[in-house]
């Protein structure tokens, strides 16, 4: 039995509880025995009024999160802390949301053990029969309040009154084995003997046990992490193999006409270049594949990707039957799982972070169909992503895939808000990355993949940038070289540079295509990109800065108002640690909506914002 760990906000464990067993049923690879049994543990209040419990139970019975049927035990002490039910729902019964996938409901008096025993059976045998969720409805209530300084009699005075009065279950039960001449007084009194004594024993061990000394753990029947793997580049064996794959469909296979011409040029492109966003991950994902790493993908049209990017799996135009390339490339790779969620954040991302911490040895990724929608998950990035090993030793390695660029969409689709990320960045808890070429993006999978570290990393992926011909990579950038947190310019001459510009993602090449207008052939103005926006890669920025003898200002610049982006974490830690170097912010001004609404006023902002880049 394992048990997961949770936070105080209510529900938000159940997706990473049936995220953790559909990665050990993966591993177990049994098929349909569904040979781990998710119980998941709810409150009356909780269950019908937290959203999370119903995105869950969407979850149940999808390709991609099915895990062969959950049993959930609802305690229905019938108050939601102080408020009573008519005050926290609408229906009936604080299990009626789960009527949604059909599941069985059992009601069952909370005084009564054996029918509570019977029930739990019928439970078990439904769901090992059917693999589908089933419901427990513990109707019981609770004697003490919510904690020893609450007196439930303020706000429920009549239900307490009753209460009162009511016997324990243990009496009452008792009394009937008595009665029934099932045991005697004194049998009933040495059990009950017995059971303290037991709970005395378990006491002592746990205090003792918190005075011992602090020591890792790890967790049982997880696989490991083998590291530490430090080269990242691939053989030319290697992409030949994956080209290859794009262009080998299955017999009879009939890919549709506007696809095929795509894959055609991926398979050309990976052998001779210039390789795309979409390559470059595809080249990632199948090279790790074939170093024995699973990888499993999962996310808002994720499969074909939000903006015809990826195309992962491949539908056949006559009969919708499906092909996903990287499942083919050798016969020892290893799994290679990808999926389009339901629409949720909370409960995908939520079920993701569960399979990352049950399964070290994989590449787990999520991806939002735009980065924005990321907030609607900020529970499970507030309470496991960036502080589950801090509080509990829980180790992740999801990665979270957000698109994110200002390209005059409008303030719904600009930002995956950086400086939430930022705001929350200590202890090395987890990884921000901005990649800005997709070989620099291959390396960062990869070396998060095969490093022995396994932490969290979250990607502001691009959009425009997905096809943006200065941003191409090459397929020399693939077979040589690593991840380069900070990229220099090696373009200009050092002698002659007095300014330099720090920038991170989309940004860049807008910057280069300025500077060429306006410096032409011979730049005077370096341009230094941080592919890594923390943990800070403070060497690595001093290393290159140093090759600049006559620097003498710094300007940040970015897409972003001022008060979001990167800025306000780089305001508060780089001037500290590039001290004695005048550093500015060159962005839009404050705002409290992340962008404009207008296409052409994004066009003047952002014609603004070059111009005093160089200014």
């Amino acid at each position: 039995v394992s048990v997961a760990a949770n936070p105080s906000h209510l529900e938000a464990v159940d997706p990473v509880l049936e995220g953790i067993v559909r990665a050990k049923q993966d591993v177990l690879n049994r098929g349909a025995d569904f040979p781990v049994l998710p119980l998941l543990i709810h409150g009356d209040a909780a269950f019908a009024g937290q959203g999370v419990v119903a995105e869950t139970l969407n979850l149940s019975q999808l390709r991609g999160y099915r895990t062969g049927g959950t049993i959930h035990l609802v305690v229905n002490n019938q108050v939601g802390f102080t408020t009573s039910p008519a005050s926290s729902r609408s229906s009936l019964y604080c299990t009626d949301v789960a009527r949604m996938v059909q599941a069985p409901i059992f009601h069952v008096n909370g005084d009564d053990p054996e029918a509570c025993i019977r029930v739990a059976r019928l439970a078990f045998e439904y769901r090992e029969a059917f693999k589908k969720d089933v419901v427990i409805d513990l109707v019981c209530y609770r004697r003490r309040g919510q904690n020893d300084g609450d007196d439930h009699s303020y706000t429920q005075p009549m239900m307490y009154d009753l209460i009162e009065q009511k016997r324990s279950v243990r009496k009452l039960y008792t009394e009937s084995l008595i009665g029934r001449g099932d045991i005697t007084v004194e049998e009933a009194e040495q059990v009950l003997r017995d059971y303290q004594q037991q709970l005395e024993r378990v006491f002592t061990e746990v205090r003792e046990a918190s005075n011992a000394s602090e020591e890792w753990t790890t967790v049982p029947d997880y696989p490991e992490k083998s590291g530490a793997e430090t080269t990242t580049a691939i053989s030319r064996e290697t992409l030949k193999r994956i080209s290859d794959a794009h262009v080998n469909a299955p017999e009879g296979f009939t890919v549709h006409p506007k696809v095929l011409p795509q894959l055609q040029r991926r398979a050309a492109s990976i052998l001779e270049g210039p390789i795309d966003w979409g390559t470059g991950e595809i080249l990632a994902f199948g090279s790790l594949l074939m170093d024995g790493r699973p990888v499993r993908l999962a996310g808002q049209d994720t499969r074909r990707g939000t903006f015809v990017s990826r195309f992962a799996t491949i539908i056949d135009r006559k009969n919708a039957d499906e092909w996903t390339p990287l499942s083919n490339l050798t016969e020892d790779q290893a799994q290679f799982y990808v999926y389009d969620s339901l629409l949720s954040e909370y409960a995908a991302m939520g079920f993701e972070y569960g399979y990352s911490v049950a399964r070290p040895d994989a590449l787990v990724l999520w991806e939002a169909q735009f980065g924005d929608f990321v907030g609607g998950a900020q529970t499970i990035i507030d309470e496991f992503i960036t502080a589950g090993e801090t509080k509990w030793r829980q180790q992740s390695g999801v990665v979270l895939l957000l698109p994110h660029g200002y390209e005059g969409q409008g303030p719904d689709h600009s930002s995956a808000r950086i400086e939430r990320f930022l705001t929350m960045a200590a202890d090395d808890a987890f990884v921000v990355a901005q990649p800005s070429t997709p070989a620099s993006y291959f390396h960062l999978l990869r070396q998060h993949s095969l490093s022995e570290e396994h932490r969290p990393m979250i990607v502001f992926t691009p959009k425009s940038m997905l096809k943006r011909k200065e941003a191409a990579s090459h397929p020399a950038d693939f077979t040589e070289g690593t991840f380069r947190p900070v990229i220099g310019d090696d373009v200009v001459d050092a002698g002659r540079v007095k300014k330099v510009l720090l920038c991170s993602g989309r940004i860049t090449w807008d910057l280069m295509v300025e500077r060429k207008k306006l410096e032409g052939e011979e730049p005077r103005t370096a341009i230094i990109r941080l592919d890594q926006l923390y943990p800070r890669p403070v060497g690595e920025l001093k290393a290159e800065l140093a090759t600049y003898p006559h620097l003498d200002e710094i300007r940040w610049v970015q897409d972003e108002p001022a008060n979001m982006g990167p800025w306000p974490h780089m305001a508060l830690n780089l001037t500290r640690d590039l001290e004695g170097v005048p550093f500015h912010l060159v962005s839009r001004p404050e705002s409290s909506s992340p962008s404009v609404g207008q296409h052409a006023r994004h066009v003047e902002e952002q014609k603004s914002l070059l111009e005093r880049a160089f200014s």
